[in-house]
């Protein structure tokens, strides 16, 4: 049987995986229940990538590493991104994995001039959403869980934006028929979120960011979850 992949592309901070768990956790948490096989592998050893064959679904998580600094464990997962879009895989990219599969298909990836988005921001879905399998019939705007230095610059070639807001306008977009890139984290929670900005608030006081809003905003992104749920039943389908 086909295997749900879930790529562990990184580690939180000790503290929050101390509290809360890890990256790899978390997106199981997020994909909701199902009938497929789950496998966690970490995308940075050397241990051979799964089959597009073995492939029921791929979800890359995100990483505290840079998808620019192009580190040999990252080249390769882009090569064998490019492999599961030709075999239309359904494929998932948070945050880095996002950024990855843009990599990976021709887009291009760099820092944000505007310096970090982070906390609980406010998300529109397109007019190109209206016939997107994970986005349709939700809600215009809605909020979800953010904290990225890097940004998708140029989209890869054939894609369709799916989400944007006015810091970020490459919020998601799907590649071909069954591959998305989402830079927010469908997979946190509001505890989650805090703990990042907690982290953070030392450089983000430094880059002028106000630490006590960003934390009174956190609040609940039920429709962003909702979007990854909807991945986990997609693979299903499949």
């Amino acid at each position: 049987m086909k295997s749900l992949i879930v790529v562990k592309a990184g580690s939180t901070f000790s503290q929050t995986r101390q509290n809360f768990g890890d990256f790899d956790e978390w997106t199981c948490a997020g994909l909701g229940t199902g009938t497929l096989p789950r496998l966690v592998i970490d995308g940075r050893d050397q241990s051979p990538l799964p089959s597009v064959a073995a492939c029921a679904g791929v979800v890359i998580t995100g990483s505290h590493a840079m998808v620019t600094d192009k580190e040999p464990w990252s080249v390769r997962l882009e090569e064998w991104i490019r492999e599961l879009i030709a075999g239309q895989v359904p494929f998932f990219g948070i945050c880095y994995g996002h950024q990855l599969l843009a990599a990976a298909c021709g887009g291009q990836v760099a820092y944000h001039p505007a310096g970090k988005e982070i906390g609980t921001v406010s998300i529109e879905r397109l007019p190109a959403a209206d016939a997107d399998p994970l986005f349709a019939e939700l809600p215009a705007d809605f909020v979800a869980h953010v904290t990225h230095a890097q940004t998708v610059v140029t989209l890869p070639p054939g894609s369709v934006r799916l989400a944007a807001n006015a810091f970020e306008p490459n919020h998601a977009f799907r590649l071909g028929p069954c591959a998305w890139g989402v830079q927010f984290h469908p997979e946190y929670t509001p505890a989650i979120m805090r703990h990042y900005i907690d982290e953070q608030a030392q450089e983000l006081a430094a880059a002028g960011q106000d630490v006590t809003r960003l934390r009174k905003q956190v609040a609940a992104t039920p429709v962003a979850a909702e979007i990854f749920r909807r991945f986990g039943h997609f693979c299903e389908k499949r």
